[in-house]
Order: structure tokens, then C-alpha cells, then sequence
């Protein structure tokens, strides 16, 4: 999907073609939907996480407080 929005019909058209075809009512709704989720998600690819460690490598209960050094 490109930076435009996705429009009703495009959408109607992306869930046809994975098998959900959406009732005409939808469209708008699923392409609002759509357009919301990919706006946040451009918000998160620019985070830096720079040295921030994969999810997988953190340890509940093994935290170092850093606050009282």
C-alpha cells in the first residue's frame, strides 16, 4: 500500500481478493479502519529503539533499577 489512503473501493477490492468480500455498506468503514491503523503504524517505524533489546530477551522479575545509581 502506498502513503495515499486507502479508498472504500480499494478496500472492497484488497477483501475480495483474499476471500472477503465485504457488503457494499463497509467499504467506507474498512477503508477508515484501515487508514487509522496505517497512520499509527507510520507513527512507530520512526521510533529509534537504538540499543533497546528484542522482546525475547527480557527476564520478568530480573529488572535493574537505574534510577538508584
Amino acid at each position: 500500500m502506498s502513503a495515499a489512503e486507502l479508498t472504500p473501493l480499494e478496500a472492497a477490492r484488497w477483501a475480495a481478493r483474499t476471500g472477503l468480500p465485504l457488503p457494499e455498506d463497509r467499504h467506507s468503514v474498512v477503508a477508515a479502519t484501515a487508514n487509522h491503523i496505517h497512520s499509527v503504524v507510520s507513527v512507530l517505524r520512526e521510533l529509534d529503539f537504538g540499543d533497546t533489546p528484542p522482546a525475547a530477551a527480557y527476564r520478568a522479575g530480573e529488572e535493574k533499577n537505574d534510577a538508584a545509581i
